[in-house]
């Protein structure tokens, strides 16, 4: 029999390994260690007899309790899709107003409308549907084509220069680009269009910008310059800019116009979730 080293700082007996100078000591497990690695070997063997515990060729032991999480999860998702459908049911037969006026279809419209959002709008108008530059902001209740329950579901609908027949379009004309107003001549508008909402371009005639907002701006923008929903033209006294509003930018708008697209949702979403949409889109700011 090898004869046992006992270490002369510890006075515990070695195992004999050795790696550089260091020799392992022969210490004991803790007790209490030992103890929690036999109930867990314990705790083992009695979940794989009482649980789902090993697979097998087509499927897995099914234990005593035939518990299973999956079918937990599943039994819980059946159960949320049927109260969902037989909510949406509800707002599939509502008209809007019908379902901004009853509490519990609202609540789940407006449930429905958020998680929607997220998915198919929040990249361009941001989570918090602030938007951004050529992004319009849902909450500041500054609409293009009106902001009712109705005007939004169509907007949603049939999308803006998009791929539905019936698509809202306003082609604002190229003044600069297509030849219609010379340099001077849309600087003077754009200074009157500034001028509208307590802006300033520097040199430009306000009077002859006006006169000119007369001949080829009024038709679209109003007399007052206060947009028409209709025609989807925008109210330029309010100082709420889609693209900008500093001189450079309105100028440029002028000279090229502007061609945002919002894609046609009409078909790519159920109408459930269109309904939906609308009436959260309106919560968050919309008009009448």
């Amino acid at each position: 029999m090898a004869h046992q080293e006992i270490d002369h700082v510890s006075g515990v007996s070695t195992t004999g390994h050795e790696w550089d100078g260091l020799k392992e000591l022969n210490n004991p497990l803790p007790r209490w260690w030992l103890w929690m690695f036999y109930l867990c070997i314990a705790f083992s063997i009695g979940y794989y007899f009482v649980y789902p515990s090993w697979p097998l060729v087509s499927g897995y032991t099914k234990g005593f309790l035939g518990y299973s999480q999956r079918e937990a999860a599943l039994a819980d998702a059946a159960a949320g899709q049927a109260a969902r459908l037989q909510l949406g049911g509800g707002l599939k037969d509502a008209t809007l107003q019908q379902i901004n006026d009853d509490p519990k279809l609202l609540e789940f419209a407006l449930a429905n409308g958020k998680a929607a959002f997220g998915d198919n709008c929040a990249p361009c108008h941001g989570t918090g549907a602030t938007g951004s530059k050529g992004f319009p902001n849902l909450q500041d209740d500054d609409w293009l084509w009106g902001g009712t329950l109705d005007d939004i579901h169509t907007t949603i609908t049939v999308g803006i220069r998009s791929t539905s027949p019936d698509t809202r379009v306003n082609d604002m004309p190229a003044f600069g680009k297509d030849g219609i107003l010379d340099a001077t001549q849309i600087k003077n508008v754009a200074g009157y269009v500034l001028s509208l909402s307590g802006g300033k371009v520097e040199g430009a005639d306000t009077a002859a910008g006006q006169q000119l907002f007369a001949e080829n701006c009024a038709a679209c923008h109003g007399e007052d310059a206060k947009g028409l929903p209709e025609m989807g033209a925008p109210n330029l006294t309010d100082a709420i800019w889609l693209y900008g509003g500093d001189e450079k930018t309105v100028v440029e708008t002028i000279t090229n116009a502007r061609r945002g697209v919002m894609p046609t949702w009409g078909g790519k979403l159920d109408p459930v979730t269109i309904k939906s949409l609308a009436v959260y889109v309106h919560s968050l700011g919309g008009g009448a």
